[in-house]
């Protein structure tokens, strides 16, 4: 491992990522093919390819943009640096190998997919199947094992995400449950139990800090699909030495 790999992994996650950003902005009201250039949000002006250097374009014009001077999303640089940051961690947890291919699938999914929830409350179908796909080939050629381990994960997160939605009235919404069964395939039975855990233990945490801060009530609506991305990266990352570590701790 050398710091010139690391740097160029970051190059490129910097770059997708803002690609990610994108998708995640357009894929919802179904515009991403319809502009070929990036433009501001507000003033609709075709941006400059001054403008579109990941992160820098952030800090160089202080968040602003050019002409309308309309403020740029703090998501912008925070996802690009994520992507980033999450491509480099990958090539050090991993390597070249099959698992830094999965896990760049999983990135390409989650980044988009949380861009979606945080600025719509909404986790694009179109996302979900498409990268539903790609999964369902990557576990023909690498299944889990046992094999039937990814029906299993995914029929009980199915039904419990749906008993879930049908007990709370609307805590969750019909995104959380596919984006929660689709992880269920991914991962299997036992990791998607540590997930489903971690996804309600990082929400708790953040929605009583944020109602702190904000001072909302519990009834306020914070979009999941971010903190079942997480738990998605947690589990795959650290998912094997958790779940030994409580078998030791408890068993």
């Amino acid at each position: 491992m050398t710091v010139s790999m690391l740097l160029i992994l970051f190059l490129y996650g910097l770059i997708f990522g803002s690609f990610f950003n994108v998708v995640g902005l357009r894929v919802p009201n179904k515009t991403l093919f319809k502009q070929k250039r990036s433009y501001c949000d507000t003033c609709e002006r075709t941006l400059t390819w001054s403008e579109l250097i990941p992160v820098w374009s952030f800090i160089a014009q202080k968040g602003k943009c050019k002409e309308c001077k309309s403020k740029i999303s703090l998501l912008y640089p925070t996802m690009e640096l994520a992507t980033g940051f999450l491509f480099v961690f990958t090539y050090y947890i991993t390597g070249f190998n099959a698992d830094f291919i999965f896990a760049l699938l999983l990135i390409a999914m989650i980044i988009p997919v949380t861009v979606s929830d945080i600025v719509y409350r909404r986790i694009p179908n179109r996302l979900l199947l498409f990268f539903s796909l790609l999964f369902v080939n990557y576990r023909l050629f690498y299944p889990l094992d046992p094999i039937w381990d990814s029906f299993i994960g995914a029929g009980f997160a199915l039904v419990l995400v749906f008993l879930i939605i049908l007990i709370s009235k609307g805590g969750m919404g019909m995104g959380d449950l596919k984006y929660y069964t689709l992880f269920g395939f991914i991962f299997g039975l036992s990791h998607f139990l540590l997930l489903f855990f971690l996804s309600t233990l990082y929400g708790a945490i953040f929605g009583l800090i944020f109602a702190k801060i904000k001072k909302l009530g519990r009834k306020a609506k914070i979009p999941f699909g971010p903190f079942i991305g997480l738990s998605a990266l947690t589990v795959f990352y650290f998912g094997d030495a958790l779940i030994q570590w409580y078998l030791n701790l408890f068993l």
